[in-house]
C-alpha cells in the first residue's frame, strides 16, 4: 500500500514536470507579455517643487544686519517628497522641520521641533511669490501666551531667502512682527 501510493505521487510529479515543460516550449512561441509604464514619481507634480527655493546651505541674518546668527540646511530627502530644515543657530536652542506638499488638501505641512520641546504643526501654501504657512504655537510668548504664528518665505532677487515671522494673540485679527531673517548662501567648507 505504501509502495503504490508512493508510486502515484511519482507518477503525479512527473505528469505535472511534463505538462510544465510542454507548457513552457507553447509559450516561448508566444510573443512577450507587454510590460505596464513606469509609474510617475509620487512627488512629481510641479506643487511639490514650490518650496525648492528655500533648498540649500545657508547662513542666517536678522534681516539688515551683517552678523549671522546660525546656519541652516535645509535639504530635499524621500524622492523629493519632502523638504528637512536644520537649524543650527550660534546661540540659544537648535531645531528643524520636516515639510511636504499634501495634495489631497491642496496644502503644504511643516512639522516643527526644537531644543525646548516645541512641537508646531503649520499649514499653507504659495501665495503669490511667497510661501506662507501658520499655526498655533503653544506658550509662543511665554507661558500661557498662545498665538498664532505666521511665517512668509521669499526668495530675493540675489537668490537669498528672506523668513519674516509674525505673531497673533487674536486668533489671526491682528498680526505683529515676531522675528525676521535673511537666508544667505554659505561658503562651502
Amino acid at each position: 500500500m505504501i509502495l503504490a501510493a508512493r508510486h502515484a505521487v511519482i507518477t503525479t510529479v512527473l505528469n505535472l514536470l511534463i505538462a510544465l515543460e510542454t507548457g513552457s516550449a507553447q509559450s516561448s512561441q508566444l510573443p512577450p507579455p507587454i510590460s505596464p509604464p513606469p509609474a510617475a514619481p509620487a512627488c512629481a507634480a510641479p506643487e511639490h517643487r514650490q518650496f525648492d527655493f528655500w533648498v540649500g546651505s545657508w547662513l542666517v541674518y536678522p534681516t539688515g544686519s551683517a552678523k549671522a546668527v546660525g546656519r541652516s540646511l535645509i535639504e530635499k530627502l524621500y524622492a523629493d517628497c519632502a523638504i528637512r530644515e536644520n537649524w543650527m543657530p550660534f546661540k540659544g536652542g537648535s531645531g528643524g522641520s520636516l515639510n511636504n506638499y499634501v495634495s489631497e488638501i491642496g496644502q503644504w505641512r511643516q512639522t516643527w521641533l526644537d531644543s525646548d520641546n516645541a512641537r508646531v504643526e503649520f499649514t499653507g501654501g504659495m501665495q503669490g511669490s511667497a510661501m506662507v504657512l501658520t499655526g498655533c504655537w503653544k506658550d509662543v510668548n511665554g507661558p500661557g501666551k498662545s498665538g498664532l504664528v505666521r511665517m512668509t518665505y521669499t526668495r530675493g532677487p540675489d537668490g537669498s531667502v528672506r523668513q519674516l515671522g509674525e505673531f497673533s494673540g487674536d486668533e489671526g485679527k491682528s498680526w505683529s512682527p515676531a522675528f525676521d531673517f535673511t537666508y544667505r548662501s554659505a561658503p562651502a567648507n
